[in-house]
């Protein structure tokens, strides 16, 4: 089983739900980085459980012990590994789950390929408790980025139906501040009421509900990137598709611009303070898969949580035959909101990857 991605700064990430520890192994950064851990625990906390009603009531302290790689809170050159144990497993709850898969998750396809032997309590190592580690080197990726002046936000942009505000033209450092300050990360406020009112229906109905997060950086040169198949939209695709529940990755318009003329969905350049640039962004900043100086922009489809209180209906692998399964333990009615920060992190790795090409892997 691999878990990692990167070219020059290449993220391994371990564990499972249920085991001792999970951990994330990051190769590459450049040594002499200064990482505030304050602010990586700030930015730990966006997607720690256990805070509201509309999370799971899991509750994981979510510290990173760092066994490698930083020495007095500055990067060594040596691999950095970092650690968090797992406190708060009830395993029992996934005792009946070993013989009937759930809907919607990997419980099968695991079965499957690794003969019935994979640990899937509370997922195992598909589950979104993997995503803490992500963070701390996402977390990590984006004070390095910062330092150069490439910020990276983003905002809950719908759950169900209802929608928050996009991001303007030229979204800015501040505004990602502001929105990963608030406890709901959108941009309006009367936005996130309806969708926690949204979240909270489909808890109260034994259900749960997807949504999408809405992502931009901004502060990246032109230049960047490949054409083809090493293109920035592969890079960061492949990369926020092992986010657990994201089934649908779309840059600029999207799908949107299927829909569009090329007079409307065409980006006219301009000149803007004494560099080229575009009147909109419809391209989300990559053009040919190389970055043209936009901000870049990207949205993330994730599904509703497939952990229910609803029966559904599945099978008994031993027995062969159908049968009804009620899912026990704590689960989140929705976990876009807590994707937030996950698709932060995923997406400054990546940045900080591309920009490590660029530099032929140093500053």
């Amino acid at each position: 089983m691999s878990s990692e991605f990167g070219t020059l700064l290449k993220i391994s990430v371990f564990g499972q739900s249920h085991g001792k520890a999970i951990g994330v192994v990051v190769d590459g950064l450049p040594a002499g980085e200064a990482v505030d851990l304050e602010e990586l625990d700030a930015f730990l906390a966006r997607r720690r459980p256990g805070k509201s009603p509309l999370s799971t009531a899991r509750r994981e302290a979510d510290a990173p012990v760092f066994l490698s790689g930083l020495e007095n809170g500055v990067t060594c050159g040596a691999p950095l590994c970092a650690v968090i144990e797992n406190g708060d497993q009830h395993s029992s709850d996934y005792d009946q789950l070993r013989d009937r898969p759930r809907p919607g998750h990997a419980d099968y396809t695991a079965f499957v390929k690794w003969g019935g032997q994979a640990d899937m309590r509370g997922g195992g190592h598909f589950s979104g408790r993997l995503t803490a580690p992500l963070c701390v080197a996402g977390g990590i990726a984006k004070q390095i980025l910062a330092r150069r002046g490439v910020y990276v936000g983003a905002h809950l942009a719908s759950v169900g139906t209802e929608s928050d505000a996009p991001f303007p033209l030229r979204p800015t450092a501040e505004l990602f501040d502001a929105v990963a300050a608030k406890p709901f990360p959108v941009i309006d406020d009367d936005a996130g009421e309806r969708m926690r009112a949204a979240i909270l229906a489909a808890k109260s109905d034994g259900d749960s509900v997807g949504g999408v997060v809405e992502c931009a950086a901004v502060g990246l040169p032109a230049g960047l990137g490949e054409p083809m198949f090493g293109g920035v939209e592969n890079r960061l695709a492949a990369a926020l598709f092992g986010i657990p529940a994201v089934k649908g990755v779309e840059f600029g318009d999207g799908f949107a611009a299927a829909r569009a003329r090329g007079s409307e969905n065409n980006d006219p350049f301009c000149m803007a303070d004494g560099r080229v640039a575009t009147e909109t962004n419809h391209a989300g900043g990559i053009l040919g898969g190389i970055t043209d100086g936009m901000p870049i922009v990207l949205r993330t489809a994730v599904k509703p949580t497939p952990s229910i209180a609803r029966p559904q209906r599945t099978v008994s692998l031993s027995a062969g035959e159908d049968t009804d399964l009620v899912i026990r333990g704590r689960h989140d009615p929705c976990i876009a909101h807590r994707a937030v920060p996950v698709v932060e992190a995923v997406t400054a790795a990546v940045l900080l990857d591309l920009l490590l090409e660029g530099h032929h892997g140093t500053f």
